[in-house]
């Protein structure tokens, strides 16, 4: 619980910072590229938990990752700080949060659609419209090939999920002619 509060203080303070600039998706952009770096490489993540390193050597180590990845003055700076404040391997929870408040902030979502066959682009163009007109709000998809699915498709919004699956609908079916 305490790593999520912590994750989301950064995270909400970076999100107020690229708000202000525009810059939303490109922090979203370099977050997640420090996050893959750190996600790849365990000597980095054992490097930043070592307490064998001193905080001057991390901040050394972070600003040569800064400088290699090209990352804006305000990302480099926030990531600075994580050393500083012995924060880094929150890193991941706190890229998680920042894309989750980023979305909020900018009006998208990112639904699963989870079908029984590949889509092909007008029918996720067709489904994303659908799904924008329901919501209000921008829609990213992400499109998954279930195998489980007989037919047609379920939508998974945040917690929410909209099933109009063949086995769902068969499943109505069946309850109904049981009923009576």
């Amino acid at each position: 619980m305490i790593n999520n509060t912590i994750a989301r203080r950064y995270a909400k303070a970076l999100v107020q910072l690229g708000s202000e600039g525009g810059l939303i998706d490109r922090f979203r952009e370099e977050l997640a590229l420090f996050e893959g770096v750190f996600d790849a490489n365990a000597e980095l993540r054992h490097a930043f938990a070592n307490p064998a390193f001193t905080a001057e050597q991390k901040k050394e180590i972070m600003q040569g990752l800064v400088a290699k990845a090209g990352c804006s003055e305000l990302v480099g700076n926030f990531l600075l700080l994580l050393v500083d404040k012995n924060r880094v391997a929150f890193l991941g929870q706190i890229v998680q949060t920042y894309a989750k408040l980023a979305d909020e902030y900018s009006g998208v979502i990112r639904p699963v659609i989870s079908t029984a066959f590949a889509l092909n682009d007008a029918q996720v163009a067709s489904i994303q419209t659908a799904l924008e007109k329901r919501t209000g709000k921008k829609v990213v998809p992400q499109v998954t090939v279930d195998s489980r699915l007989l037919g047609g498709i379920v939508t998974q919004i945040g917690d929410t999920a909209f099933d109009s699956s063949v086995k769902t609908q068969l499943k109505r079916i069946q309850d109904i002619l049981q009923k009576g």
